[in-house]
């Protein structure tokens, strides 16, 4: 580069020299001021060649020794070869561009013209270079750990977005021969325009923002949005979609603003907390429930989650009785166990003696509104095991052994009568 600019400074006449040896060589003054400059071009293009291969050759050669002798990971994605023959290639038209008034000496208008051609070209190759470097770095940090959640792709676009546009402004500049300064500020006037066309982009960038900066979005979260048959795991997010791929395999494509104007239902959290909910209850028929005979508490006490709880709530409302002086040969009279009472203190042992069960989380078995359809009684409980396929099991386990257990107490599950049922009714 020290030896183009002494060129162009001592004012070499490289065109004077080479029409002097066409003369030499017979040729006459029309002929030699004919081919004096073309030759001149083919020799500055073989000049820019040789410079680009030596200078390509020698930086890739460097570089990957380099990479080579290092650990670290990040240079060899950095560094690699697409993002450095970017590079590499700008050398050509900057030497091009130099010596242009050298070769073209008597036809400014030429040289400008060409020159305006290097320069654009050198700003297009240095957005590229730019834009490879970018893609690199997000490659680097979307494979460490703590950037993994983050919308790096919608911020990665957003950047190149705004490359290109100053790129673009500096091309158009060149081509019309204006300071990027003056077309900016033109610019201004049709700013209104700009916004409308680019509404999507600007919309999405600022909520891809929010979302990251209020930590409401993450890649690898599970999100619920009925308003756009949502309902999966976020697999990508950029700066104008959010890509859901549902339980079924297909892709739901949602406006990132959406996520922000909108709800939606975020399962991050459970899969964080200590357990995922099990909410579900059973319709006891009313007409079932009965206070306990001698004969069903004995029975219950050989149930061993339910011997103690038997034994100390029968004292406790004997004494009750005793001391206030309870004719316990009338029924209602006094306080008195029920089987439906029993079943659900029976309930509230065995879920709590459930090893897949969180205790450090609500757990309780309770009354729900009666119905016209029976008693509800709701299980309400954490399953400390969250994966989808091993919590439906489990839910399923538990209502299994809850709908058998339930005649042991002599209740019995409200259904709905069926066909079968006045089959029989008619037969019996």
């Amino acid at each position: 580069m020290a030896i183009v600019e002494k060129v162009i400074e001592d004012g070499l006449d490289v065109v004077g020299v080479i029409n002097n040896y066409l003369r030499s060589l017979g040729l006459n003054q029309q002929w030699a001021d004919a081919l004096d400059q073309l030759i001149a071009g083919i020799l500055l293009i073989g000049l820019a060649w040789g410079v680009d291969l030596l200078f390509r050759n020698l930086l890739l050669n460097i570089v990957n020794k380099l990479v080579k002798h290092t650990k670290a990971t990040w240079d060899d994605i950095v560094f690699d070869r697409k993002v450095m023959i970017n590079l590499s290639r700008m050398l050509a038209p900057i030497v091009i561009y130099l010596l242009l008034p050298v070769v073209f000496p008597r036809e400014p208008a030429t040289t400008d013209f060409l020159q305006r051609l290097c320069l654009i070209y050198i700003v297009a190759t240095l957005l590229r270079f730019v834009s490879q470097l970018f893609a690199a770095m997000y490659c680097v940090y979307s494979d460490k750990e703590q950037f993994r959640d983050r919308p790096l792709k919608g911020l990665l676009q957003t950047a190149q977005v705004v490359l290109f546009f100053v790129g673009g402004i500096s091309i158009v500049s060149i081509l019309i021969n204006q300071s990027p300064v003056v077309l900016l500020t033109g610019l201004g006037a049709s700013a209104a325009v700009l916004m409308l066309v680019f509404k999507d982009s600007i919309m999405g960038f600022v909520s891809g923002i929010q979302l990251s900066a209020n930590n409401m979005l993450r890649v690898g979260d599970w999100i619920v949005m009925p308003k756009y048959g949502a309902d999966g795991t976020v697999i990508e997010v950029t700066l104008n979609t959010v890509k859901v791929r549902n339980w079924d395999n297909t892709i739901t494509t949602i406006p990132p603003y959406a996520l922000v104007s909108d709800s939606f239902q975020n399962w991050r959290g459970m899969e964080e907390s200590g357990g995922r909910r099990i909410k579900r209850s059973i319709n006891i028929d009313m007409n079932s429930v009965k206070f306990c005979t001698e004969e069903m508490l004995k029975k219950y006490r050989k149930i061993q989650l339910l011997k103690n709880y038997v034994e100390e709530t029968e004292q406790q409302l004997h004494e009750y009785n005793e001391n206030q002086g309870i004719d316990s040969s009338v029924v209602v009279n006094g306080r008195r166990q029920t089987n439906l009472g029993v079943f659900r203190a029976y309930l509230n042992s065995y879920l709590n003696n459930l090893p897949v069960v969180n205790k450090n989380m609500t757990c309780m078995v309770r009354h729900l509104q009666p119905t016209e359809q029976g008693i509800p009684i709701e299980l309400y409980f954490f399953s400390s095991v969250k994966a989808w396929v091993a919590y439906e099991g489990i839910q399923a386990d538990i209502f299994d052994h809850v709908l058998a257990i339930i005649p042991e107490f002599e209740l019995r599950v409200f259904q709905n009568p069926t066909g079968n049922d006045f089959r029989e009714l008619k037969n019996g």
